[in-house]
């Protein structure tokens, strides 16, 4: 059970004493919980209770040609998919997922520079004062560990979300149907209020496909996933293992892969400004003094640097690199660029140093 406190409309997760506590289940409409002005409103800040892969891209999202209907929460998963999550606050869920096929169809025609605008528009909608297409679209290349220079092709393939109180059997059975059988995407989330005292608790129950399951058709999506933007987009989805003395990571994003790299050459005793001398200029920063903390470190790349044009998320702020008294900052936007670097870094590396694709063994790699 995944309970969070509801109290206020607020998503903290609940710490109790260490004592039982029967709680008392509930519903929304009791509760007076509106559906869009409560329980969206919560989802859309806190969409990590649902799945921690999606980003909300847009809300009320309306833009279809002659047709006067609109999806809860838009979001995009880390494979570049369009999700639609559908929210009922009724016991059965009414006839959601019709509604949701719908939807997912309609949007499933849309390009990369469509879900750019459609997300800069809800920037603009929450009051972001960076609502640019430019930043809107920098912002989503982050979150897909993308490059700059990368242009994604968003899939046919829409998943769905169902979230609701409950579900009825008629909306239990057709899903299963549907995933099994013509294997669409689609979960089901229950939400379940609860009382404790004056607050009110929310369990955050994934009950298609279970739990046990839901781990591995994870990965086996984002495997097809792979596959599918390899093929049509110019975009470099490769997950690469960085191979040293001390281990072997997991499969890694290309950004993450060259931080994990620098690192590792690093400790084995490769200095920071020979790996500057290595990279382009515009690949690393350094500070004076030691930055622990990620927003005092951008506040001394500002003061220090003066790099008032750089896009903060584009650092690795959260991953710094320490020597001496300095505090070292590698870029994380690398693009078609990444092999090349890393070719150039392994080749003064000291023995025991690769980087392969997930898919190469380290024997069969050269």
């Amino acid at each position: 059970m995944a309970l969070y406190d509801m109290t206020g409309i607020k998503g903290d997760s609940l710490i109790t004493e260490q004592s039982l506590v029967k709680l008392k289940r509930s519903t929304f409409a009791a509760e007076s919980i509106q559906e869009r002005a409560h329980l969206q409103a919560a989802l859309r800040d806190h969409i990590d209770f649902i799945d921690q892969n999606l980003h909300v891209i847009a809300e009320e999202f309306g833009d279809f040609e002659g047709v006067n209907r609109r999806i809860d929460l838009l979001c995009l998963d880390r494979g570049c998919k369009l999700v639609v999550v559908e929210l009922k606050r009724t016991a059965d869920g009414g006839h959601m997922e019709l509604q949701a096929l719908r939807y997912a169809a309609m949007i499933s025609t849309m390009t990369f520079a469509q879900v750019v605008r459609a997300f800069a528009k809800y920037r603009k909608s929450r009051g972001t004062d960076d609502h640019t297409e430019g930043t809107a679209r920098s912002d989503l290349l982050t979150w897909l560990d993308l490059g700059d220079d990368e242009e994604p092709v968003i899939p046919r393939e829409v998943g769905i979300v169902l979230a609701s109180e409950d579900f009825s059997q008629e909306i239990t059975t057709t899903v299963l149907w549907l995933n099994e059988f013509h294997t669409f995407d689609i979960r089901c989330v229950r939400l379940s209020p609860y009382k404790l005292g004056d607050r009110l608790l929310l369990d955050v129950q994934h009950v298609i496909p279970l739990p046990e399951a839901s781990a591995y058709t994870v990965r086996v999506r984002e495997k097809e996933n792979a596959v599918k933007q390899a093929a049509q987009s110019a975009a470099d989805w490769t997950k690469f293992i960085v191979d040293s003395p001390a281990g072997s990571t997991d499969p890694l994003p290309k950004r993450w892969a060259m931080l994990g790299l620098v690192k590792a050459l690093n400790e084995a005793g490769i200095s920071m400004d020979q790996v500057r001398e290595i990279l382009p200029s515009s690949k690393t920063l350094c500070v004076e003094g030691v930055f622990t903390d990620p927003d005092d470190l951008w506040e001394a790349i500002q003061a220090q640097l003066g790099n008032s044009d750089q896009n903060q998320k584009r650092w690795h702020l959260a991953s710094p690199i320490f020597e001496g008294q300095h505090t070292w900052v590698l870029n994380n936007n690398w693009g078609s660029t990444t092999r090349e670097y890393f070719k150039r870094l392994l080749d003064v590396a000291p023995p025991g140093f690769d980087v392969r694709e997930e898919d190469e063994s380290p024997a069969s790699h050269t």
